[in-house]
């Protein structure tokens, strides 16, 4: 049975965290093919930098970075994917991946672009759900782009992450993605 897609929002100590509407917005604007239960945790601007650190090897916060579930080490002894512990029921959807939010970059990005941080959030959102089903702007000739500026319409979000990022100036070591064996995905 294919269970559709399910939001939960915390805070960096698993604590329901303050993001009005993000989790209802996220389940209704995502593509037909996210299925499961995405983790969306809403930390420091400090967090994601020694994050984007460990698992890109750029040292610097970032607003957005993504875990798909198949990026998890395996481990020697059982093959099984190992994650960080959360809470699941047997009868829970299963994982799709996290998705994790510098909270002081959101909202200072909000600002820049002279909109709410609740649009802010809603626009890291959408970026993190499409690299956890498996799109990357960085090496898929647009489609993810193509498919962000769909799903932002339905939205109704003015701009996506991807074409804000298309004006910007590259950043330092953004090619350089792979680091002990986990793959982070961001912008």
């Amino acid at each position: 049975m294919i269970r559709p897609l399910r939001v939960l929002v915390a805070d960096e100590r698993g604590r329901p965290a303050a993001a009005p509407g993000l989790a209802r917005w996220l389940v209704r604007v995502a593509p037909a093919r996210a299925h499961g239960t995405v983790n969306i945790a809403m930390v420091s601007d400090a967090r994601v930098r020694a994050l984007n650190l460990r698992y890109r090897g750029v040292d610097g916060a970032t607003d957005v970075l993504s875990f798909p579930v198949e990026s998890y080490p395996r481990t020697q002894r059982s093959g099984r994917k190992e994650r960080p512990s959360s809470p699941r029921s047997p009868a829970a959807s299963p994982l799709l991946g996290d998705i994790v939010i510098a909270r002081g970059v959101a909202r200072r990005q909000a600002r820049e672009a002279r909109h709410s941080e609740q649009t802010e959030l809603r626009v890291l959102a959408l970026h993190g759900l499409l690299h956890l089903i498996g799109y990357d702007h960085e090496r898929d000739g647009g489609r993810m782009r193509r498919v962000e500026q769909r799903l932002r319409r339905k939205g109704r979000l003015r701009e996506g992450l991807i074409e804000r990022a298309g004006r910007a100036a590259p950043k330092p070591g953004r090619s350089d993605e792979r680091r002990r064996g986990r793959r982070a995905r961001n912008r």
